[in-house]
């Protein structure tokens, strides 16, 4: 039977989630308190880049599936199921930011009329939705509630197709009833036969902590036998193709590159980190993770540096600013370390990106120059560095990259382009991982 559900936080994650709760047929209303971005919404328009979100957007506003409103106690008391999807970003320490993720709780707290279960969406330290039951049932009335921890795994660029064919759906919660509402939810998976992990609420928290450590460590892991390629002379895909053909192994993030970032990875580690301090328990490995990926960003200096000598006043040109291909989401990416790396060293920087130049004017304003044409962004430059693996650079024209270059260095950190029709045409090439 559908559901009234609303949806706290209408951000990357709780915009995904309404859109695909709204598809699965039940009645959604998302929430947040940024005025602009819920005018955006009503309008059909989504506020980030993600394929397919504006379509499936359009669709339920039209079926009148979905709604948007700044309107959190309205929200809380029309609906029986409440999803927590605000941020919880990184402090300084590492620790995990649950400002937001509180200030919904009081709202909760402060508006409960009748049965709730409430879902957390957000990515939460161990021992939170233990904390938010706690909560309530000393500062409410009312008694008549549940809490599920419900993580997600949703990557961007192909987030609804995750929401809608997930590996996996975790639910960790208390009593039966809860339980047999989140399954009732997410009916429309038992058609795929999608498998449901049921457990408690701090091994929900865990999987998901867990589970992006070890791709973290994964992606580190080849990164660093890629740069071991390098000196010894091997090729770092080949080592990785039979790597993967282990079915213990598997070939999936077993792909080089400039290190890791985006809005979940580089966070998760380190709160991972943090509980595991509290709780005096070694994390060693996923610290050296962290560690050995922001050094990994630096790789890309290091080749300009021995393929230019000096940086300063050289004319460099950055293809790709999004973290990964897909989205428009530079947070924690790459093209960060390296761009301000270069303005360090008092390098001249042109970039492009297909749908991350407006984030990335927002953090550089005049510093630099954004073009909206690949080609455009090369013209006259001493060198072009590759940091996310776009299809427009995969097929880019190398005999126009060399008429419009005044240099001759590529550096693909993303080892989109072929080494030998690069350097057939004179260009000094460094990939990752290839000698």
């Amino acid at each position: 039977m559908a559901k009234k559900i609303a949806v706290i936080g209408a951000g990357y994650v709780g915009l995904v989630v309404g859109i695909g709760l709204s598809d699965f047929g039940h009645y959604v209303t998302c929430v947040d308190k940024d005025n602009r971005k819920i005018k955006l919404l009503k309008k059909g328009k989504a506020p980030i880049f993600e394929p397919g979100l504006e379509e499936y957007l359009d669709k339920n506003i039209k079926a009148g599936r979905i709604r948007f409103t700044r309107n959190i106690k309205e929200s809380i008391k029309e609906n029986e199921i409440i999803f927590i999807a605000v941020g919880t970003p990184s402090q300084d320490d590492g620790d995990s930011d649950l400002s937001q993720f509180k200030e919904v709780a009081k709202e909760i707290v402060k508006n409960l009329n009748g049965y709730k279960l409430i879902v957390t969406k957000s990515t939460v330290p161990v021992g939170t939705n233990r904390w938010l039951f706690n909560l309530i049932k000393e500062k409410s009335n009312n008694r008549n509630f549940d809490v599920v921890s419900n993580p997600e795994f949703l990557r961007e660029g192909k987030a609804l197709q995750d929401f809608f064919h997930p590996d996996r759906v975790v639910i960790g919660y208390g009593r039966e009833k809860a339980k047999e509402i989140m399954v009732d939810i997410y009916r429309s998976l038992y058609l795929i036969e999608t498998p449901f992990v049921l457990c408690n609420w701090e091994t929900a928290e865990l999987i998901k902590y867990a589970s992006n450590a070890f791709l973290a460590t994964k992606i580190t892991f080849i990164n660093q036998i890629a740069n071991l390629c390098e000196a010894v002379g091997a090729d770092v895909h080949v080592v990785a193709k039979a790597m993967g053909k282990d079915g213990r192994i598997s070939p999936k993030f077993l792909h080089p590159g400039p290190g890791f970032g985006g809005s979940c990875f580089p966070k998760d580690i380190k709160a991972l980190v943090k509980i595991g301090e509290k709780c005096n328990t070694d994390m060693s490995l996923v610290k050296e993770v962290i560690n050995a990926n922001e050094t990994q960003k630096l790789k890309i200096i290091e080749k300009l540096e021995r393929n230019l000598v000096k940086l300063q006043g050289k004319n460099i040109s950055v293809l790709g600013l999004a973290f990964k291909a897909d989205t428009d989401d530079i947070r924690e990416s790459t093209s960060i370390v390296v761009i301000n790396k270069l303005i360090q060293r008092g390098a001249k920087i042109k970039v492009h990106d297909p749908k991350a130049l407006h984030n990335a004017e927002k953090r550089w304003g005049k510093a630099i120059k954004y073009l909206s044409d690949e080609y455009e962004a090369v013209r006259n430059a001493d060198a072009v560095v590759i940091l996310t693996e776009w299809n427009e650079y995969r097929n880019m024209d190398i005999e126009m990259l060399k008429k419009l270059m005044k240099g001759n260095v590529i550096i693909d950190g993303r080892n989109v382009l072929s080494p030998s029709r690069v350097k057939s045409l004179g260009f000094k090439y460094e990939g990752m991982g290839r000698k």
